[in-house]
């Protein structure tokens, strides 16, 4: 061979890797179903499907905050969240095209992801204290003053309209990821795998009785919520 000839590199070897668990993946769709069917209910008045549809995002919310904790590993906070400084060295690659390597999340989309949590969880707790002329009491806002009620009432728009701008810059991100460094962020959401050297290992996978029991506890958590106090 000419030593002036280029050699190509061998092509890094890599294999399909179970990177977000079935519970996580439920979550993020469902999610995504009731926050559209609880904007429908509220726009036709339909409020007994919209407290429900509420009372169920609280529950997965809550859910979703457990299994940050005890769930998979990709699934838990403390293996996507760092600092503020590493998320805007990321920003700064964000149009830089390159290999996905990345096993969960990025330390920017961590960063999202609570966003979009904390949002959830303001919003669906603060359906609790609703007290309008559309819907009816909330379960606790017998327990608060009326002008502190109607306060939240007011945060409960300002919540949801903030929920909504952050639902398109999440969607635009992953446009953007597709387009400026060709990296699929929707597939592995939907199978649950994604491509990955083989010198990566692939991430440890909580139990589904564990996902199962968490669940129940939420649900626990909210039907007391909603109807005990």
């Amino acid at each position: 061979m000419d030593a002036d000839e280029p050699v190509n590199p061998q092509p890094t070897a890599s294999r399909p890797v179970l990177v977000w668990d079935m519970p996580t993946r439920v979550f993020h769709w469902l999610v995504v179903v009731l926050a559209a069917a609880a904007y429908a209910t509220s726009k036709l008045n339909w409020m007994d499907w919209h407290v429900r549809i509420g009372e169920t995002l609280l529950a997965l919310v809550l859910f979703r905050l457990l299994w940050g904790f005890f769930g998979s590993e990709t699934a838990r906070f403390r293996s996507f969240l760092s600092g503020p400084a590493a998320a805007w060295r990321h920003l700064r690659h964000l149009f830089h095209r390159e290999a996905d390597v990345q096993v969960g999340h990025n330390s920017a989309g961590g960063w999202m992801v609570v966003l979009l949590l904390a949002l959830l969880l303001g919003e669906t707790l603060s359906g609790l204290y609703v007290n309008n002329d559309v819907a009816d009491d909330g379960p606790l806002t017998q327990w608060v003053p009326a002008s502190i009620a109607n306060a939240i009432t007011a945060l409960h728009t300002i919540l949801w309209d903030a929920l909504l701008a952050a639902v398109v810059l999440h969607v635009l991100a992953i446009v953007v990821y597709a387009v400026a460094k060709g990296h699929n962020l929707l597939r592995p959401m939907l199978t649950g795998r994604k491509r990955l050297p083989e010198r990566i290992h692939a991430p440890r996978q909580a139990s589904a009785m564990l996902a199962l029991l968490l669940l129940v506890i939420s649900a626990v958590l909210v039907t007391l919520l909603a109807t005990c106090l």
